[in-house]
């Protein structure tokens, strides 16, 4: 392919394979993923390792983004819907051109398949399959654009180009072309290429579909033993180069970072009542235990407390069929009218809200009381003995929010609500 044109052949092959149950994958790109069977062989690999892979695929030679974007065998494939993952594959020597170009020519259509496929199932992940470099570089384009001269230069384009999409989409990243790096740096011997020294052997196909059985079902790809035909020696340390680039760092890859993630905050307004902040990330359902054998599915909640207690908070954040927990500890103190018109008789904070110190008044004699300034979860931040009946308290260390302070004395149990800022 000239950097001033792109290609425009049409060579449809398609096929359907798999069973129906374990993850749903499409594959969408040109030669790079048809050569020896990419789908099939990711499929078998899972298989080997007690997963099952259902799949489809359209896969015409030379094919770019942009022609996936308007044809209409691709079309129809994303929009059948009930894809767990859709994987992109741009044609291997446009994501290196100069960075204009690539602005023009690639990542738009990124962002329109990424799109569409989240249009046609909001479960589906985009995943985008980083290709490699040119066994000796791009010769093609060599002349007019010297950076991908060598394989070195033209790979680290590829890989950098297909990070930016991935990042760009919120989408995965199957780094098939890191892992032929990692193999082309510590196994030289290994021959990852076909003769043209751009489409992969088997070899280097087996170190794709270990990738994308990694990507897909984030586990250990040493549990593989699928091999298609090459030295056992080989299929080894091509399944331990998988490992090392993708299963010990999914995270770089994107691999589970959008999945549920649950977390929340409260703020106790009185009376028993408790405000729920719903700070989670990646989800669209939630089912709350308050602790008290009452239950919310709300975002949220507001929730009143019928006594005092410590109360386990449980949140569940959920989309996709998948889940996060999170759990935390309140204290809740309830008081009622005449409780509180003693304490109110009894104890003061001065000044409330406070700023870097309080001091306690009270009518009664606090010399030698154990004190203990708590949050709403019931976590102890400050404790001590307290020196005079009316002493002052350093609470610059505190953080902006709602705590108790919690007296004893002879039996006697005062709580008070203060503010740190």
């Amino acid at each position: 392919m000239k950097i001033i044109a792109l290609l425009t052949s049409l060579l449809l092959c398609t096929g359907l394979y798999g069973q129906v149950q374990g993850k749903r994958a499409l594959f969408l790109g040109n030669s790079y993923t048809a050569a020896n069977n990419l789908p099939q062989m990711v499929a078998d690999v899972a298989a080997s390792a007690g997963d099952t892979l259902w799949f489809d695929s359209n896969t015409p030679g030379g094919y770019t983004l942009q022609g996936h974007s308007t044809n209409t065998i691709s079309l129809g494939k994303i929009t059948a819907g009930g894809w767990d993952y859709v994987v992109l594959q741009e044609q291997s020597q446009l994501p290196s051109f100069p960075l204009p170009q690539v602005q023009q020519m690639v990542f738009p259509y990124a962002r329109v398949l990424d799109s569409i496929i989240n249009a046609g199932n909001n479960c589906a992940e985009t995943v985008f399959y980083m290709t490699w470099g040119r066994k000796n570089g791009d010769a093609e384009n060599c002349p007019v654009w010297p950076p991908v001269c060598t394989y070195a230069g033209m790979d680290s384009l590829l890989n950098l180009r297909y990070r930016l999409m991935a990042a760009d989409n919120r989408a995965i990243l199957s780094p098939v072309g890191a892992v032929w790096r990692y193999l082309r740096q510590n196994y030289p011997q290994l021959e990852l290429y076909s003769p043209d020294g751009s489409h992969p052997s088997a070899a280097g196909t087996y170190a794709a579909a270990c990738s994308f059985y990694t990507a897909f079902f984030r586990n250990d790809p040493s549990d593989i033993t699928f091999n298609p035909g090459i030295p056992a020696a080989e299929a080894y340390v091509i399944r331990a180069a998988a490992r090392a680039v993708v299963y010990d760092s999914l995270a770089t890859w994107h691999i589970g970072t959008m999945d549920p993630s649950a977390d929340f905050s409260c703020t106790q307004t009185g009376n028993g009542e408790v405000a729920f902040t719903n700070l989670s990330g990646f989800a669209d359902t939630y089912y709350w235990e308050f602790g008290d054998g009452f239950t919310s599915v709300d975002e949220n909640p507001v929730h009143t407390y019928p006594e005092s207690g410590v109360y386990d908070v449980m949140l569940s954040a959920r989309s996709c069929g998948l889940s996060d927990t999170a759990v935390k500890t309140l204290s809740v103190v309830i008081l009622n009218a005449q409780q509180e018109a003693a304490e109110r008789e009894t104890l003061r904070i001065q000044p409330n809200p406070a700023t870097t110190e309080i001091r306690i008044l009270s009518t009664k004699p606090l010399h030698g009381s154990r004190y203990t300034i708590l949050d709403a979860y019931g976590r102890i931040h400050q404790k001590g003995i307290l020196s005079t009946d009316n002493p002052l308290i350093s609470i610059h260390n505190l953080k902006p929010g709602y705590y108790f302070l919690k007296l004893n004395e002879k039996g006697w149990t005062g709580f008070v609500k203060m503010e740190g800022y």
